[in-house]
């Protein structure tokens, strides 16, 4: 397997990549924001996590939307894309754009996960066709040309 040992905590296993390397977990939220991976699937992994290291996922969905140039115009196709109703708490933080969604109630982690990773699918999908059309250096934009790619890759 291509998995390299990069820390003494599981999540930081990481792919040696071209430009440097790609952590487990970015891995997993990359890939289900761009359809390698699906989303039942990606919820599993979230449920399986200890509380803290959703939050610490939901964290790193939050600086992945802004990265990508999430905007507060991409809430409702975000909402609508998540599946959760758009009266549940995350959906009305991110129409009023608070993305700070790591410090809910453990009963809403999921909601918001699932509501982030729709967010990132929007922003990126839209920065791919402005951006990086012609091609990029973004190791997450190269997952699905990788061999082992996708659910079997865990």
């Amino acid at each position: 397997m291509p998995w390299l040992n990069c820390g003494e905590r599981g999540l930081k296993r990481c792919l040696a990549g071209r430009a440097g390397h790609v952590y487990e977990r970015e891995l997993i939220l990359n890939e289900l924001a761009q359809g390698i991976r699906p989303m039942p699937q990606g919820v599993a992994w979230f449920a399986d996590l200890a509380e803290d290291d959703q939050r610490l996922a939901l964290r790193e969905l939050e600086q992945f939307c802004l990265q990508a140039r999430a905007t507060q115009e991409d809430a409702e196709e975000a909402i609508a894309r998540s599946g959760i109703r758009p009266t549940y708490t995350p959906a009305v933080m991110l129409t009023r754009w608070r993305l700070h969604m790591a410090g809910l109630p453990p009963y809403d982690l999921p909601r918001a996960f699932r509501l982030l990773v729709a967010l990132l699918a929007v922003a990126d999908a839209r920065r791919r066709e402005r951006y990086c059309a012609d091609g990029c250096a973004h190791e997450w934009h190269q997952l699905a040309a990788r061999p082992d790619a996708g659910p079997a890759a865990t």
